[in-house]
């Protein structure tokens, strides 16, 4: 109950609108088996269908039931400590240098082409991204050494259409081939942008070229007369003609902003709860933010079938990385590597900070003990029992 008395309705969450509209969407569209794992994962996220464990309270007796997380990377409920896991393991990684943030697009153009042959494209986007910064840094006019990268895919706009493209955190400096001298970068961006995203531009054509000789792509729907050599071989041309967009920000001030920056841009999904508005007669409301009109926020909305295709639009191949490392940062021998580099600049090696528990997680995010008993708040909730799996009820509709 609110403050005046009145009833506080529960947050609206995609679980809600996936339970009411999914079964029906699924009833009326071809979807790819990771697509129907995302969905029955989202419905039943932290439900009695996934089970869990009853708490008990030592003190008053207070009973909590708790639910178990789905653990689906498209789920917006469980990304957060799981993000904050992955940050304090990049705490480790972070050398005393400055930071660069790229991002490369790509054209539009490949949507269509990224919806039949996901895997393709978006690895071939990875190696063109890092091929081309690797490039540059090892070309002696910038700096002559091996640079670090983290990348991110990121598959969405905010208004949920698709624009594929990669968040590239980059090291400002370089280590040289025989591993004797750090080569530390221009207090402005490292690379000019324009060759980059020609360097870019060439690489992933050159890519995908190779992936169609090697028969790794199909075609169909939309893209079915690109599967001639002729046709496709037109289809490239159109894409050279084209700028490419690649853009850089000023480097970061410090690790503690890097940190900030990577914990904006690491697994994220294509649309956080805290969006949504409402869902009422099939209809779905979100907030998005129109970059091309000065950033202003504004309501979208959508039928629940389309609200529903371009989310699934950025529901990635079972088992794709959606966070990769490269160079210094490789993770063969990254740890090796950054040894190395803070000898050079003189630095002492961070370590890997010892994994932590959900509860202390939560306490340092949001100062709550979950421990602590919520109705009489000082004794402590004892796990009693399991909570068994619960099938979920038939679909009538």
């Amino acid at each position: 109950m609110g403050t005046a008395g009145a009833r506080v309705l529960p947050r609206l969450e995609l679980a809600d609108i996936v339970r009411a509209h999914g079964d029906a969407y699924c009833r009326a569209h071809r979807l790819a088996k990771v697509q129907h794992v995302a969905l029955r994962a989202i419905a039943a996220c932290r439900t009695a269908t996934l089970g869990g464990h009853r708490e008990t309270c030592d003190r008053c007796g207070a009973v909590r039931i708790s639910y178990n997380s789905c653990r689906n990377r498209h789920c917006p409920k469980c990304q957060t400590l799981t993000k904050e896991r992955w940050l304090a393991a990049r705490r480790a990684d972070l050398l005393p240098i400055p930071y660069f943030h790229v991002v490369f697009t790509l054209p539009h153009r490949l949507n269509a082409l990224a919806q039949g042959n996901p895997r393709v494209i978006y690895t071939r986007l990875f190696r063109a991204a890092a091929d081309t910064l690797l490039t540059f840094g090892h070309d002696s006019r910038y700096l002559g050494g091996t640079v670090g990268i983290t990348a991110m895919l990121h598959t969405w706009g905010q208004n949920l259409s698709q624009h594929l493209h990669l968040h590239c955190l980059v090291t400002g400096g370089a280590l040289t081939a025989d591993r004797s001298r750090w080569i530390a970068g221009r207090s402005s961006f490292l690379f000019p942008v324009r060759a980059v995203s020609t360097v870019f531009r060439a690489k992933f054509l050159a890519g995908l070229h190779r992936a169609f000789d090697a028969g790794q792509l199909t075609f169909a729907g939309g893209t079915a007369d690109l599967a001639s050599r002729s046709a496709f071989a037109g289809f490239l041309g159109q894409l050279r003609t084209v700028d490419w967009i690649v853009y850089a920000k000023r480097p970061f001030a410090g690790p503690e902003q890097v940190l900030g920056y990577l914990g904006r841009y690491t697994h994220r999904v294509a649309l956080s709860n805290d969006r949504l508005v409402d869902v009422r007669d099939g209809r779905v409301r979100f907030r998005w933010k129109d970059y091309a009109d000065h950033d202003r926020v504004k309501v979208l909305t959508l039928e629940a079938d389309e609200f529903l295709r371009r989310f699934l639009l950025h529901v990635v191949p079972r088992g794709f990385m959606r966070i990769r490392h490269f160079g210094l940062l490789a993770n063969r021998t990254r740890r090796d590597t950054l040894t190395r580099c803070c000898d050079l600049l003189g630095h002492p090696p961070i370590d890997d900070a010892p994994p932590e528990s959900v509860a202390g997680l939560m306490y340092r995010l949001t100062g709550l003990d979950v421990s602590r008993c919520p109705v009489c708040g000082e004794g402590r909730m004892q796990i009693t029992a399991m909570v068994g799996h619960r099938a979920p009820s038939p679909d009538t509709s």
